[in-house]
């Protein structure tokens, strides 16, 4: 009976990350599965903040440097090799405007805030940069970092087993079943079901072809539905947190609008855009404590053909949201717009969305702490501490841990989502290769010690994220700096020695 060191489930990049973590410290009895058929272009924009970039160079220099090169292909395609000097070439910092900004506006036009697209920028302020990637090409840079025997697409977890026996962990798997709609994590058209239940082993069609493999430690980093977390979570204290938590929060955009009133573009362009390729716009107006509305923003892009298109953050429930497609999610977001007294403009611009173009996407999270009564904290409170807690879903179970969305997941306000998951596998990458040094694999206390350790260093700053991303979207000057000293500026490295 071959047992596996690692078994990684979930080929998503924070899996890939943590799998060549893993290999360049010396573990290469290891192997990464995933339920898709096939390594498919799904998934939206990636931004890799300084935090993370930290985190994946310390994961594997290498992994880090071809990620930034695959960033650089992203939003230079035409860059050719010959030409690079660093992470842009010399004719594209001299044809780059050192202004490129996401500019944050409130409803008159006023400029409050704009973060620097720049990845220099980044770089100088944070000591890394940014890097703008789709999350297809950020897992596959990876995925081919790996050994191609390593990763095993068309791998459907459904049971996760201890074999105290053995010394190890029995995972079930499934192979040639169709793909099912994930409700958590994707953008839709149409709203998929969220009844449908995760397969299990007793109502497996007979064609279907059924595996077990088996490991001395389980990495589940198979998102926000996760089925390690329902399985483990099923019989347990944290029944209720098996599957996620909607966040109270959801997007309606639009793709692309193409035929633009020309009185129209020229009003949102001079008001708003002001060449800014992309913006946000919301009430400057409300107050911390103000309704839920006040939470409502307006993401928009404009492309060099002239093209426009939005993503309109709101506070919304499930049942208004549900079934809505095409004309019904215009109606509804003119409905949300004008609730929130957005400018004319605005209303407009999504008015004429073409039905066709239309998606919604419900957010939902897994709370690092859960409170007696869930409230949405304020940023004023990121850094004071009093945000009380009094359950906490244990991240790991034996040789079990989870990691990412798994652990953590949530809406993507913040863009911490993948960054924090780097980060999670830094720290998991080290705490692993500290128990094989020791030879500590059969060691269960050992185990069970590296996994608090874990859980007791990234679940409070989880907690600070989550209320950040939840929290009122508006932040001063002097908030903004406080988040970028208390999430960019940490030196990971240092944090690993420390953890040791």
């Amino acid at each position: 009976m071959g047992i596996y060191d690692v078994v990684v489930v979930g080929a998503g990049p924070v899996g890939l990350a943590t799998a060549i973590g893993l290999r360049k410290r010396g573990i290469d009895n290891l192997i990464v599965i995933d339920q898709t058929r096939t390594f498919r272009k799904v998934g939206q924009i990636v931004d890799l903040l300084p935090n993370g970039l930290k985190a994946l160079k310390y994961l594997d220099p290498q992994a880090y440097e071809q990620v930034k090169e695959a960033g650089n292909k992203f939003l230079n395609p035409n860059s050719s090799e010959h030409q690079k000097t660093g992470y842009q070439t010399t004719q594209q910092q001299k044809n780059t405007k050192t202004s490129s900004e996401w500019v944050q506006k409130n409803f008159q036009g006023q400029r409050l805030h704009s973060i620097p697209l720049d990845y220099n920028h980044w770089l100088k302020k944070y000591g890394e940069g940014r890097v703008s990637i789709s999350w297809y090409d950020l897992q596959t840079t990876l995925r081919h970092i790996l050994p191609q025997d390593l990763v095993k697409a068309n791998h459907r977890c459904l049971n996760v087993v201890d074999e105290p026996e053995y010394g190890c962990v029995r995972i079930d798997c499934v192979s040639n079943t169709a793909a099912e709609a994930n409700p958590y994590a994707y953008w839709a058209e149409i709203v998929q079901d969220n009844n449908r239940q995760t397969p299990n082993a007793r109502s497996i069609p007979q064609q279907l072809q059924t595996k077990s493999l088996r490991a001395k430690l389980v990495i589940a980093a198979d998102g926000i539905n996760s089925t390690v977390r329902k399985v483990l979570y099923a019989d347990s204290p944290y029944c209720a947190f098996a599957q996620p938590e909607y966040s109270g929060f959801a997007a309606i955009a639009c793709r692309e609008i193409s035929e633009i009133p020309h009185h129209l573009s020229t009003e949102l362009e001079a008001k708003f855009f002001e060449d800014s390729p992309i913006l946000t716009v919301f009430d400057d107006h409300l107050s911390a404590d103000s309704t839920s509305i006040g939470n409502s923003r307006m993401m928009l892009w404009r492309r060099s053909s002239g093209q426009m298109g939005y993503i309109l953050h709101i506070p919304l429930s499930l049942e208004e949201l549900e079934g809505k497609s095409g004309g019904l999610l215009v109606d509804l977001a003119l409905q949300e717009l004008e609730k929130a007294n957005f400018p004319d403009p605005l209303r407009e611009l999504v008015r004429i969305s073409p039905s066709v173009n239309m998606l919604q996407r419900p957010y939902y999270i897994h709370r690092a702490i859960i409170s007696d009564s869930i409230q949405f904290p304020s940023t004023a409170n990121l850094n004071a501490g009093n945000y009380t807690g009094t359950i906490e879903p244990a991240w790991s179970n034996n040789r079990v841990v989870f990691i990412g969305d798994a652990a953590h997941g949530m809406p993507p306000f913040k863009a911490q989502g993948a960054n924090q998951g780097l980060e999670d596998a830094g720290v998991l990458a080290t705490l692993v290769t500290n128990l094989a040094q020791k030879n500590n694999w059969d060691n269960t206390l050992a185990i069970s010690e590296a996994f608090e350790k874990y859980e007791r260093l990234r679940r409070p700053f989880m907690e600070s994220i989550q209320q950040a991303t939840l929290g009122q979207f508006y932040w001063s000057s002097r908030e903004w700096q406080e988040y970028g000293q208390k999430v960019y500026c940490r030196n990971f490295e240092q944090e690993m020695e420390a953890l040791l």
